[in-house]
């Protein structure tokens, strides 16, 4: 028997597996749909970038600039009610594999007609080695 923890655990993984897999693809639009209407990231080192047509832009430019796939990789889940606070670590990988960057993040979760859909998303670089 799953508990609500693992429950919703489970479920942000599974969307954290589409995201990896729109980026895999390079789909840009993939992605943003993973997205609220009202979603908005904040990138290290850039401005907030507000709602699906600009997250769209914002992935489809990362990726032009050699961002071939992503990992992810939970620690935390927290559940309140429709929302949920995902932290975890992050891989950006480009060409061969090769890592180009890696970091931590912050996502709060919304649950949209059903779906748990990424609000607001925040990452930052961890030191170089």
């Amino acid at each position: 028997m799953q508990t609500a923890e693992s429950t919703i655990t489970d479920e942000i993984k599974t969307q954290c597996r589409e995201f990896e897999n729109a980026f895999a693809r390079g789909d840009a639009a993939g992605i943003a749909s993973l997205y609220t209407q009202n979603g908005v990231i904040l990138p290290s080192g850039n401005d907030i970038v507000r709602g699906k047509e600009g997250i769209r832009q914002f992935w489809q430019g990362a990726m032009d600039a050699g961002i071939k796939a992503c990992r992810l990789d939970t620690f935390d889940v927290e559940q309140v009610d429709n929302t949920a606070i995902e932290m975890g670590y992050y891989t950006l990988l480009g060409d061969g594999g090769q890592a180009l960057d890696r970091g931590k993040y912050l996502v709060v979760w919304k649950k949209e007609a059903g779906d748990w859909k990424l609000q607001k998303d925040i990452w930052n670089s961890n030191p170089a080695s």
